[in-house]
């Protein structure tokens, strides 16, 4: 059962066009520094960006992030958060509790309810020990803790982790957290990818159904996971990056995509998922309530939702909150079921989709219900 859900939404938002501003001038300080080479045709001049190639291409049209002033900085283009101390909360922490906390008290616990927690994101700040662990700590929640990362789907992948711990009977209420910092490992000075992303954090409790204490509620009808390896979407840092210290800073070190491969691979991969997965449970399209697709690109969730749901996009069917959030990674997909879930009646029945790097699929189908003492 999903009994309760959680929202941190950074204070700070950023505008295409005050994206575009930054990145225009910093493409024409480079082609300024760089006008010999580019004369003499040695140096690829810089193509300016636009707002309406970004709200073209993605749908996108402003993000939250965790600092403004470091990314629109012609001359930084990076987030700025300063480092903590050991002593201090960790901002993934810092996040996680703020969400986790909104998501325990919509499921109607208490911490000390909560049998396990686990930190489900694209990118942690530290290898060890777990943010899970450090959240667990700071919400006084006993049992156990780990972190996970499956990137862009590892919110549906935590879902069915909890929803396994549960059934297995390890765990009879489990928090899951998504906090995403995405700003910090993209790459302001790409054209092709400076506008996708933003910054998050998400949470679920998931509970046993004898567990619950609250009556409306959402059954898990089934999970389905799936990978398969590319390399079309990657971040290739890591700890062994100082091993090698004339690569550290190359531009692989942050989010790189090849994105009409991707387009062309995720959509069949994902659509034949979700087509299956629904077909096992004995539900058609047409049965389906609401879908709270991934939350990374417009145009591959309407591609989605005409191909396998025999639909167009509404907000209705398909609520988008990437216009206003960005691409959250993990986070976007349950931003949306937290938006926009409220309305459902007893026996809607819905799904959760993620798809992303890895390639790494996830779907979680769902059915409004209504529990009596």
């Amino acid at each position: 059962m999903i009994s309760g859900t959680g929202l941190f939404t950074p204070p700070e938002s950023i505008s295409n066009e005050e994206l575009v501003a930054s990145f225009n001038q910093y493409v024409e300080t480079y082609n300024w520094k760089h006008r010999a080479g580019i004369e003499a045709g040695t140096v690829e001049p810089l193509q300016p960006s636009s707002v309406e190639f970004i709200e073209k291409a993605s749908g996108i049209k402003s993000r939250y992030v965790m600092d403004k002033e470091g990314i629109l900085d012609p001359d930084i283009m990076c987030p700025r958060l300063p480092e903590r101390s050991n002593d201090e909360m960790s901002i993934l922490c810092e996040m996680s509790v703020v969400a986790a906390r909104q998501a325990i008290d919509a499921a109607g616990k208490k911490p000390d309810e909560i049998d396990a927690v686990l930190v489900a994101c694209s990118n942690l700040e530290r290898p060890y020990p777990a943010v899970a662990i450090e959240v667990q700590e700071a919400l006084g929640i006993e049992g156990y803790a780990f972190d996970m990362n499956v990137a862009c789907s590892t919110a549906t992948f935590g879902i069915q982790t909890g929803t396994d711990a549960i059934r297995t009977g390890s765990a009879r209420a489990v928090l899951m957290v998504n906090p995403e910092i995405c700003s910090g490992h993209l790459n302001f000075r790409d054209r092709d990818s400076h506008f996708i992303f933003g910054d998050v954090c998400t949470a679920v409790v998931l509970e046993n159904r004898d567990y619950c204490t609250r009556s409306d509620v959402f059954e898990i009808i089934g999970t389905r996971l799936k990978t398969r390896f590319s390399n079309n979407i990657r971040n290739n840092y890591g700890f062994l990056n100082r091993t090698h210290p004339e690569t550290r800073d190359a531009v692989d070190k942050l989010f790189i995509q090849k994105g009409p491969k991707v387009f062309k691979e995720i959509v069949p991969l994902a659509s034949e998922m979700i087509r299956s997965h629904l077909e096992s449970h004995g539900i058609k399209p047409s049965h389906l309530k609401r879908v709270w697709l991934h939350q990374a690109n417009i145009n591959l969730n309407r591609m989605v939702c005409q191909r396998v749901l025999q639909t167009d996009i509404t907000p209705e069917f398909a609520p988008t909150i990437l216009d206003t959030y960005a691409n959250t990674a993990s986070a976007g997909s349950i931003i949306a079921f937290h938006k926009y879930h409220g309305d459902l009646t007893e026996g809607d029945l819905g799904i959760i989709c993620s798809f992303g790097a890895g390639y790494s699929v996830g779907n979680i189908i769902v059915k409004r219900a209504t529990l009596h003492p």
